[in-house]
């Protein structure tokens, strides 16, 4: 095994950019949210549905892709989802020449596609690219430029895209319509450049990725498992469930992350985006700091703590004012960190041969990042962004309430990074 090590590496390189490339596309969002609600002069619940766009793919997807790399292997599926990536990232120019949202969500979708089929290859490829034993090592590596890739997208996004620059709807009336339309053109274009640099990366990496011979992956055969249908295990649709509102809380939390600072704490557009930038890189370092407590606490009632933690923080957040709300949702993002993998991970435990399936319900689950957003939008037209925080605070409940179902599970190991 140790004699395929240097041969890995490289294939291990490759696939590890995939984990950066798709959570640095995920985690513009945050940036795309403001940026297209003056653009495109949308509501909050109209901007909440560039999540829906991209959370939406994972579940129509997941399962396809799957279908898709057993026929023409994990190699396959991975270009696929560049090509994807790139293409939707290229749409963003005549999205934008149009001033289109509709365009815009189109382009997005597209762009989630690709990232569906990256992930569903990615996480169990580089658990098994080498030795067993270092298969949590490797995801860990992984799942560290995933975390690089999260604090650097709203970091560059803030610098790039964000103009700083907002009209309350008082001083858009009042401004002569070819003056307005010229501003919001301008607001518009300030993604062609960004979006035509990151698909020509990911069109750069499909080349490489094109001439390099990746090994041959094979894949051990799973215990029998349980004997009963896949849909009668509690525990698993309990973990989907979970994952579900999960998702819905990670995604409602950073993408009004922006709009909620303004708002609350009166801080600009770049300083906010600078704020969840170090936010994310909180989130990255809760992960690995997770990871470690795990060694001494099991992962259940970590889980128990952290989600009752982020309940509380939240509506800390929602009750109070000021800087103190915005550093209260600084807070939940470390503690959500190692909620997806958690999950995920109780939530197949005993499966057996029938892992990779219940695998993919969990990965299905991660529409609750296209559902719930809106819901919070929409929560947030009709009263304050302030409260809309409550949309949150519930799901982690839900997922409080999934670890003490799970309580007296002592020992789970980490299996996949989203």
């Amino acid at each position: 095994m140790h004699d395929d090590c240097p041969k890995n590496l490289f294939a291990v390189g490759l696939i590890t950019s995939l984990f950066f490339l798709w959570g640095f596309a995920l985690n513009l969002n945050p940036i795309l949210i403001p940026h297209l609600k003056k653009a495109c002069q949308l509501t909050d619940a109209q901007s909440a549905f560039i999540d829906s766009a991209s959370y939406i793919a994972y579940f129509l997807l997941a399962i396809p892709a799957g279908q898709f790399m057993k026929r023409y292997g994990y190699k396959g599926g991975i270009l696929l989802g560049l090509g994807l990536f790139a293409t939707g990232a290229f749409l963003f120019y005549p999205a934008a020449a149009a001033r289109s949202y509709g365009f815009f969500l189109g382009a997005l979708f597209v762009i989630a596609c690709g990232l569906t089929f990256l992930e569903t290859a990615a996480n169990p490829y580089i658990t098994v690219l080498g030795d067993p034993e270092g298969a949590t090592q490797r995801l860990n590596f992984a799942q560290s430029f995933n975390g690089l890739a999260a604090t650097l997208a709203p970091l560059l996004g803030g610098i790039f895209i964000l103009s700083g620059k907002s009209l309350s709807p008082a001083q858009a009336a009042a401004m002569p319509a070819p003056q307005l339309g010229a501003y919001l053109n301008h607001e518009a274009a300030a993604v062609q450049a960004p979006y035509l640099l990151i698909g020509g990366f990911v069109l750069l990496i499909a080349a490489v990725l094109y001439f390099t011979r990746l090994p041959d992956i094979i894949e051990s055969t799973d215990d029998e498992g349980p004997g009963r249908p896949l849909l009668q295990e509690k525990n698993l649709l309990l973990g989907v469930l979970a994952q579900f509102f999960y998702v819905g809380a990670q995604v409602c939390v950073s993408s009004f992350f922006i709009r909620f600072a303004g708002r609350v704490a009166g801080i600009d557009e770049k300083t906010a985006a600078l704020y969840l930038a170090g936010a994310l890189l909180g989130f990255t370092a809760g992960r690995f700091i997770g990871t470690a407590l795990m060694r001494y606490v099991p992962a259940s009632r970590l889980l128990a703590g952290y989600s009752l933690l982020n309940f509380f923080l939240v509506l800390l957040a929602v009750f109070t004012h000021g800087h103190f709300s915005v550093y209260a949702l600084v807070g939940v993002e470390f503690f959500m960190s190692i909620m997806f993998p958690t999950i995920f991970s109780l939530s197949i435990r005993g499966l057996g041969s029938k892992t990779k399936e219940g695998s993919s319900l969990v990965i299905m689950a991660i529409v609750g990042g296209a559902v719930f957003p809106p819901i919070m939008g929409r929560m947030s037209d009709a009263s304050s962004i302030q409260l809309a925080y409550v949309v949150p605070a519930c799901c982690f409940l839900v997922v409080f309430y999934f670890a003490l179902r799970n309580i007296g599970v002592k020992k789970v190991k980490l299996a996949t990074a989203h």
